[in-house]
């Protein structure tokens, strides 16, 4: 069964208070190891996780295959996420032979899909996949979580705006999941990239910043960004500021739960509200 909506579980934390003769063993990945699952066509994920490295704790990525990289159209991405279905189940057999205390889905479009219901039926299959003694995060429950612990909780009237890179029909799901989980989803703004590597990862900082204008207003309370391969890690901390309200991106909010969930509670500056104050 999957995680209840904005729960970080720490029931599959292993016991780390390993010691020989009084002192603290130190080797490597004493905290955490962590598996991260990636599209072979993201470059962003990887990049945001190695700005953030705790002590004793290490990050291991694996790859799944995309054959089908055009997001052109509706048709298309279809075809993408069909298509990623099939590999993705040989690059949780190869991450899964390091023995990860946790999994981190860096990916986010298939944890949207088809909302709450789709997400949980996508939690339990790769859930059963890595083996019910590891703990799992995925975007769509990182960012509720995340949410939560910003004081932006479902089901408590607060409105929010979501930043994708998604053709409509992402755009539709994405939508669903967050009306599911009680938001009053003001906008969703897809900014219709093409394919799923350069077209999203190359995406200029203006034009991140006008998409965060267009969205914003006085009666949102937080504005997301979804879709892994676009990072804003950099950017979102400094828009939060100027706004005054969360703005936050999918792969803060998916490291932060990966590392909460492990019981690694360090904080840091510049990251964003979700880093520095939870």
């Amino acid at each position: 069964m999957s995680i209840p909506q904005g729960q970080i579980d720490l029931a599959k934390t292993r016991d780390r208070d390993q010691h020989t003769d009084g002192h603290l063993d130190n080797y490597i990945g004493h905290r955490a190891r962590l598996g991260v699952i990636i599209p072979s066509t993201n470059t962003a994920v990887e990049y945001d996780c190695q700005r953030i490295i705790p002590r004793g704790v290490t990050w291991h990525f694996s790859r799944f295959m995309i054959e089908h990289v055009d997001l052109s159209d509706d048709e298309n991405f279809m075809k993408f996420l069909d298509m990623l279905r099939q590999t993705i189940g040989a690059s949780i057999a190869s991450l899964m032979t390091c023995k990860p205390d946790h999994v981190m889905m860096g990916m986010s479009a298939e944890t949207f899909w088809g909302g709450i219901k789709g997400n949980d039926g996508f939690v339990d299959r790769i859930q059963e996949a890595v083996g019910h003694d590891t703990g799992l995060t995925t975007g769509a429950n990182a960012v509720i979580s995340a949410l939560e612990a910003l004081g932006v909780a479902g089901n408590a009237n607060k409105n929010i705006a979501v930043i994708t890179p998604y053709q409509p029909i992402g755009d539709k799901n994405v939508r669903l999941f967050f009306e599911d989980s009680g938001y009053n989803v003001r906008q969703v703004l897809g900014l219709r990239c093409e394919n799923a590597h350069d077209a999203i990862a190359l995406l200029p900082d203006h034009q991140v910043m006008d998409a965060v204008r267009r969205v914003d207003g006085d009666d949102v309370d937080a504005i997301i960004q979804v879709g892994t391969n676009l990072s804003t890690a950099t950017l979102f901390p400094v828009i939060e500021k100027w706004l005054a309200k969360p703005v936050l991106p999918i792969n803060v909010a998916t490291v932060w739960h990966a590392l909460r969930s492990c019981g690694v509670t360090d904080q840091y500056d510049h990251l964003g509200r979700l880093f520095e104050e939870h």
